[in-house]
């Protein structure tokens, strides 16, 4: 276990580079047990949760080789399928959620899928029907265990069809997909997720020989290939980690430039944070951010206090509802948070209010700040990161508050951002790492 030491106050200044998307990330690493040639990913971010699934693919029999520091290759020509029933399998797997997306390769290539109920944030029920209701209208046959929570899927041959979801999901729309380039036939995906992960995932399908059409859109037309081959392919920037730095910035009342944003896929979060009173530009595919001593909430046109939810994509991502949160305390006016897809993701606001934070807890979606404009700086804590996100949204607490704070179960930020202390600390923040 490890925990972070912050010394608030300090501002920050300079420039820093956003890793390569977790989210995104997690679906090729799984896509490329579609085929028994190399795969070439490149800005693969270097975080427990990436690291952990790679470690799974090799245990597995993947071939991976690390070319640089953030390139690998995989070739899954020799796949232990007898290894998916061992304790060391359900081990590794009940520990990271993005694991589930090997179901649908394994599926559609070897004709079963074995997983225990997978692990990742404590954030509420995060319900897994879509997957197998996806894998079951591709005719495969689903059990699932209640007793050793253990779920199985089996078919000689999926055959196209079509399907409505039953909601946007990322990860269940993914695997599907995944399931279904290889399938007999025409799939048609309705109510099919379009983040730009997703997107980017069906652009490197194609040129694997997979045949999807509707890209960017909410209806996917797959038709099934008899195989795939190998390709090259490059992360987008992380959206979650650009918009964690934005809010930093503003909430730490620093100048600050974030590199390589990809701004074309960052959808609604510029605008979000614009309507926060966060002054920034664009300069080229940089954001640069200035540094301003306060910042105001807009209303509504009718002068109703603003409201920011979170929503399927071009919604906005609820990864960043914490961030928005968090930074709301020091700004001018109030803003009514609505996290609408996991109901457990606002409760660390307790630890926001000990250290000073007007807010209230409506219930467990949604969340009012009235914010203190800087005029009452927030008070040093002791706290715990519950999961990534929140986790990030007590780190940019502890950055602004008057004192010394103490943040445990770092392990769950180190999931999702890489050696986050040393990059910021370059930046001119006071962040301590503490083994125990």
């Amino acid at each position: 276990m490890a925990k972070f030491r912050v010394e608030g106050g300090h501002r920050l200044s300079g420039e820093i580079v956003p890793q390569g998307a977790k989210n995104e990330a997690l679906q090729i690493i799984c896509a490329t047990l579609l085929t028994s040639e190399r795969v070439v990913l490149k800005n693969v971010p270097i975080i427990a949760d990436v690291m952990q699934l790679i470690e799974l693919m090799e245990a597995m029999g993947v071939k991976v080789e690390r070319l640089s520091e953030d390139s690998f290759s995989f070739q899954a020509d020799d796949i232990n399928l007898d290894y998916l029933r061992s304790s060391d399998y359900h081990k590794r797997c009940r520990r990271l959620r993005g694991s589930v997306m090997m179901i649908g390769p394994l599926l559609t290539r070897f004709g079963r899928g074995f997983m225990p109920k997978p692990g990742g944030d404590k954030i509420g029920r995060r319900r897994l029907d879509t997957h197998f209701l996806g894998f079951q209208k591709l005719g495969a046959e689903f059990n699932f265990d209640v007793s050793d929570e253990f779920y199985t899927v089996e078919a000689k041959r999926l055959k196209g069809t079509y399907m409505l979801l039953d909601e946007a999901s990322v990860t269940g729309t993914a695997n599907i997909v995944m399931a279904a380039v290889l399938a007999e036939g025409r799939t048609t995906i309705y109510n099919a997720a379009c983040e730009p992960y997703l997107q980017q995932l069906c652009k490197m399908l194609n040129r694997m020989g997979a045949k999807i059409s509707g890209i960017a859109s909410n209806l996917l037309t797959i038709d099934g290939v008899e195989s795939l081959g190998g390709t090259e392919h490059t992360m987008l920037p992380d959206m979650i980690e650009i918009g964690s730095f934005i809010g930093m910035a503003a909430m730490n009342r620093s100048e600050l430039t974030i590199k390589d944003v990809s701004y074309e896929n960052l959808g609604i979060i510029p605008a979000q944070f614009a309507r926060m009173g966060i002054r920034f530009e664009q300069r080229g595919d940089d954001i640069y951010i200035p540094q301003q001593d306060h910042y105001s909430i807009e209303s509504f046109i009718d002068g109703s206090i603003m409201t920011i939810a979170d929503a399927p994509w071009p919604g906005l991502t609820p990864d960043l509802l914490s961030i928005f949160l968090v930074v709301a305390t020091q700004a001018k006016g109030s803003v009514l948070i609505h996290q609408k897809m996991f109901e457990s993701r606002l409760f660390f606001v307790d630890k926001l209010i000990d250290m000073g934070a007007q807010i209230i807890l409506c219930d467990p979606h949604r969340a009012t700040v009235i914010g203190h404009d800087h005029q009452m700086p927030l008070r040093a804590a002791n706290m715990t990161s519950p999961d990534i996100r929140a986790g990030v949204a007590l780190l940019i607490a502890a950055m602004s508050a008057e004192g010394v704070s103490t943040i445990q179960n770092i392990e769950q930020i180190d999931r999702g951002y890489r050696d986050i202390e040393n990059r910021l600390n370059a930046l001119g923040a006071r962040i301590t790492r503490i083994d125990e």
